[in-house]
């Protein structure tokens, strides 16, 4: 039987379905009765689904990560579509086609590690290369590398999703970088390479996609420093020789200021020329993912435009057909 994706269904629509549970809440309304809203999500996307009447048991009976089956139906409610289910049951793995849910394949996963190695190694100055190589050589962080998404809701937010943001990434940076002869274009790729490596451990994705303790706390800004700082050591013991002070500030800067204002996290704004460059890249990066799943998955099937999204301030135009 053929999988009916998030993405395809419509409103009206009667659900009958296996997906996979996250963000699991059991909550009470105005009235208090309990309701349960979890998001139901496939390799396309996810859909925020509402099963009333809940009670404990109801909640218990299966985790977040879990795949369940869901029937309901498909609503349309400010201009983004959810499912009111009448039933919730836990769906053992086996009964599921994982690629229903693999937003990423393997191979396509390794594609793009060769190629982020490939580009890595690539590089000419020897402190840089040595970093980048304490890096590549670690195979449990890689690992992780490999495995973490860029984020949980906004952009990337798929297992492999920052391996997938970074080498798009560092491909920009070798575009754009020959345009200006005043930036170091090798810095920026280490820049580009390291910037969101704190998500690695700001994150949890072993099931569904959350937020670590020490990702709430810290964030992945800081972690970020504290593993370049850690990898800075090792590159030392790697090549014999000191990692220059102001290389390293610089690298540290970038990752600190990335996000490119206060409003955004970011502790210090961009300062460097390296830094604006990768705060302007990253946001084109993750902006163009971001806009172009809002007109993938947009509920307004039968317009030329995208649902107002109020977070973007703006509709989208879809094209004339």
């Amino acid at each position: 039987m053929t999988h009916r994706f998030v993405n395809e269904l419509t409103d009206h629509e009667t659900v009958d379905e296996i997906y996979l549970a996250s963000n699991k809440q059991f909550r009470a309304n105005r009235n208090g009765s309990h309701y349960l809203q979890i998001q139901l999500s496939d390799r396309t996307g996810s859909v925020t689904t509402m099963l009333w009447n809940a009670n404990d048991k109801i909640y218990r009976s299966f985790d977040n990560g879990d795949f369940v089956r869901v029937e309901g139906a498909a609503q349309l409610y400010n201009g983004s579509m959810q499912v009111i289910a009448n039933r919730i049951v836990r769906t053992e793995a086996d009964s599921v086609n994982e690629a229903d849910f693999v937003t990423l394949s393997q191979n396509t996963i390794h594609t793009l590690r060769a190629r982020l190695d490939e580009i890595l190694r690539g590089i000419q100055d020897f402190h840089l290369r040595s970093l980048a190589e304490s890096f590549l050589i670690d195979e449990t962080l890689m690992g992780e590398f490999c495995r973490a998404p860029a984020g949980v809701k906004i952009h990337h937010a798929f297992p492999g999703g920052l391996l997938d943001h970074v080498v798009n990434l560092l491909e920009l940076v070798i575009s754009v970088a020959p345009k200006y002869p005043q930036i170091n274009a090798e810095l920026l790729l280490i820049g580009a390479f390291l910037h969101d490596i704190g998500k690695i451990r700001e994150l949890q994705y072993d099931r569904d996609l959350a937020y670590s303790d020490e990702g709430q706390l810290l964030g992945h800004l800081v972690i970020g420093v504290e593993i370049l700082d850690e990898k800075i050591q090792q590159s030392q013991e790697f090549s014999g020789e000191p990692f220059p002070d102001e290389l390293a500030l610089r690298i540290k800067h970038m990752i600190l200021s990335h996000h490119g204002s206060y409003s955004y996290g970011s502790p210090r704004l961009p300062m460097t020329l390296e830094a604006v460059a990768l705060h302007y890249l990253d946001s084109l990066d993750s902006k163009i993912h971001s806009f172009d799943q809002l007109i993938r998955d947009d509920v307004n099937i039968d317009s030329n435009w995208t649902v107002y999204h109020s977070n973007i301030e703006r509709k989208l135009f879809k094209g004339c057909g």
